[in-house]
Formats: structure tokens, C-alpha cells, sequence
């Protein structure tokens, strides 16, 4: 694994996920276990947008300028090599997942979504935008002590009007960044839908990601502490260390969209780093 220059951006944040980088140099993150939207400030300044209860998951920066959340209502946390990590058990404090608004002038909250048709959000966890203003976003579900929710992935259309579900039966789905629709898709086997790209081989896991303006896609790795680039064919183009064995999530900033902004929830940081390719433009953010 190479691992380029990494710059410090921010330190003792509280899980933090859902990097968004916005034009004026700052990026806003999700701290999942502080339950709070927070600006950091190109010098290091943190600044708390809103309180958000539950589990505050991942953000995007919508066309109204208003940042959307995927709140997976909350998780338990237990130590493990001297950090918190999330636990798999449904907490009692769960309140139920949600898509949600936050002003960013004011830091108000509205709760958009917390059902599709007669089905309750359980854990949505990574979103995004589409050239039409239309929101995917995944849905990891919850895991209890001897049963778990399948996931999917769903569509909310421009104007936030209607939620559709679009993909059911993944265990479970995290980040999305894809644009387009889903074609059907022939169920696989005891459910699944879907054709797997690329799987790495040991244990490791894969988390949220974003994409380069080639068509490779950036995908946060557990365990193996890295960022790996997988090409549109599925091949393993590398893997960039980061050095935190729970690197969960990566966006793309700066000229020509050529710095990494990769955040450490093990360690609790944001991190910058100079990438080799530019990032694929993100709908009413990087224009």
C-alpha cells in the first residue's frame, strides 16, 4: 500500500462520517457518536451546525443548499483496542431511522422520511444526490442479539415528495455514489439481488466511498486501515493507507478535485491527502 503526505485536519471528533466539502474550503461531517452535524474550518476550528438525535450517519449537500442526513436512529458503542465502536445489538435509546433537512444558517431540522409506504426506515446510512435532484440512499438496517433487517437501497424523488424502494435484500448496503437507475435484477440466491464487482479476499470490510471522474470507485476499508480503488471492471487498481484500521469514509475537494478528505473514526480525525486522479463532481456542490 502507498500512503501519501496525510494532513491532520481535525482531531477528537466522535465517530465522525459523512465528509462534505464545501466551497468555502470547510468540510461538514456527521459525528455519530456525539449525535451532531459539525463544520471544520481550514484552521482546525470546529464548529457544531446542530444536535441531532438518534444516529447521524452520513450528509450531502442538497440543491436547495440545505444538508441532507441519513439517521440510523442510533447504536450501542462498547470499547475495543481503546476505542468506541459501534455494537451490533439495537440499543434501548434507538429512535427509529430517518431521512432528514438541516439548515445550515440556523441549524433547524426537519424529519423528511421515517417510513417507505408501510415499512420503517431501520438504519439508512449513506446518500446521494442526482443531476435531477433526486436522493438515493442506502439502508443498512439493524442487527438484534439472534435476527437481523436485510437492506437496500432506496430513491426519494426531486422535490422530496416520494420515497421509492428500489433494491431489497443486501446485507447489508452502505455507500452509494452511483448515478442512474436500477434494472431489475434476477434474485441470486436466498434473496440477494445484484452482481457482485469486486471482493478484496481476508478480512476486510468495505464502508462508504466516492468516485474518481475516471469511474474508479474510492471505497473506505476496515480493517486493513486503507482507501481501495476499484476500477469500473472490478479490478484492483490499489490501495492507499491511511493508517486507522476504521477509515469509513472519503470525498473529494480542491483544485481540479484532486485532495481526498478521508474521515478516521477509529482515531477520531478528518484527514487531507493529495490524490492522484481527480474526483467525479458531485451534483450542486462541486461546480
Amino acid at each position: 500500500m502507498s500512503s501519501p503526505n496525510i494532513r491532520v485536519l481535525a482531531t477528537d471528533l466522535a465517530f465522525p462520517e459523512g465528509p462534505v466539502v464545501m466551497p468555502d474550503g470547510s468540510v461538514v461531517l456527521v459525528e455519530i457518536r456525539a449525535q451532531q452535524l459539525t463544520r471544520v474550518w481550514p484552521d482546525g476550528r470546529k464548529e457544531v451546525v446542530a444536535r441531532i438525535p438518534g444516529g447521524p450517519n452520513g450528509a450531502a449537500l442538497g440543491p436547495d443548499g440545505k444538508m441532507y442526513i441519513t439517521n440510523n436512529g442510533g447504536f450501542s458503542w462498547v470499547p475495543s483496542r481503546g476505542m468506541l465502536m459501534p455494537h451490533a445489538p439495537e440499543p434501548h435509546e434507538y429512535i427509529g431511522g430517518s431521512i432528514q433537512r438541516v439548515d445550515l444558517a440556523n441549524g433547524k431540522i426537519e424529519t423528511l422520511f421515517t417510513k417507505c409506504g408501510e415499512h420503517n426506515l431501520k438504519g439508512p446510512n449513506d446518500l446521494v444526490f442526482d443531476k435531477q435532484g433526486g436522493l438515493w440512499f442506502s439502508e443498512l438496517g439493524k442487527r438484534r442479539a439472534r435476527d437481523m433487517d436485510v437492506g437496500g437501497a432506496y430513491y426519494i424523488k426531486p422535490g422530496m415528495t416520494e420515497i421509492t424502494e428500489q433494491v431489497i435484500g443486501v446485507l447489508p448496503a452502505n455507500g452509494i455514489g452511483a448515478p442512474g437507475e436500477v434494472k431489475p435484477a434476477d434474485v441470486i440466491y436466498r434473496g440477494e439481488r445484484g452482481r457482485p464487482i469486486a471482493g478484496l479476499g481476508g478480512y476486510q470490510m468495505f464502508d462508504s466511498l466516492a468516485v474518481e471522474a475516471s469511474g474508479n470507485v474510492c471505497v473506505a476499508t476496515l480493517v486493513s486501515g486503507c482507501i481501495s480503488v476499484i476500477a469500473p471492471d472490478g479490478k484492483l487498481v490499489e490501495q492507499i493507507s491511511t493508517g486507522d484500521r476504521v477509515t469509513t469514509n472519503i470525498a473529494f475537494g480542491g483544485p481540479e478535485l484532486k485532495t481526498a478528505y478521508i474521515t478516521l473514526s477509529g482515531r477520531g480525525e478528518l484527514i487531507a491527502m493529495d490524490w492522484p486522479r481527480g474526483g467525479l463532481p458531485l451534483n450542486f456542490l462541486n461546480k
